[in-house]
């Protein structure tokens, strides 16, 4: 294990190819969109990078789309990775009846759209995640489809500032 220093955008910008589109991927579950946003370096501003990729996500296929959905755990489902865990932090310890409801109609959501329910969840109680969902569930697909892509544009702006911050990380090589 070695210790990695990272300082921010210009470390994000000196990265080998591949472990910018690894860093990315973590951020997206889209390979297009890591790659894509990954090859636009070097960014002069965190602004610039993150601008770049709300671009690109506007672009993806349908198909990239669901690619992305696919690294997107169901809101109180026990997520797999520190970014779901951090972001579904307010779910945790709510009230079973809540948990409950909240899974079945994340069920019934992903039986009428055919993914899974996506919300911008940082730090919000599972009873709001709840009254999101039982609004939009009454969408129509269209309209969830779009709205599902702003969501997923703000968790990918979240998970890029975080990734922006300074800090200290520790790797295995």
């Amino acid at each position: 294990m070695r210790r990695v220093d990272w300082r921010g955008l210009p470390s994000f910008n000196e990265l080998s190819e591949l472990r910018a589109i690894s860093t990315l991927y973590e951020c997206c579950s889209s390979s297009i969109w890591a790659l894509r946003v990954a090859k636009a370096r070097p960014f002069v501003d965190d602004e610039a990078l993150l601008e770049y990729a709300d671009l690109i996500l506007a672009e993806l296929t349908e198909s990239d789309l669901d690619e992305a959905l696919s690294g997107h755990p169901r809101i109180g489902d026990r997520p797999d990775n520190a970014s779901s865990s951090r972001e579904q932090s307010g779910v945790t310890g709510a009230d079973p009846e809540v948990l409950a409801e909240l899974k079945q109609l994340n069920k019934e959501y992903d039986e009428k759209f055919g993914h899974v329910y996506l919300v911008f969840a940082n730090g919000r109680p599972a009873e709001e995640l709840l009254a999101i969902l039982k609004e939009r569930i009454r969408n129509d697909a269209p309209t969830e489809r779009r709205v599902m892509r702003m969501e997923l544009a703000k968790i990918n702006r979240s998970r890029l500032q975080r990734m922006l911050t300074p800090a200290i990380e520790f790797v295995d090589d």
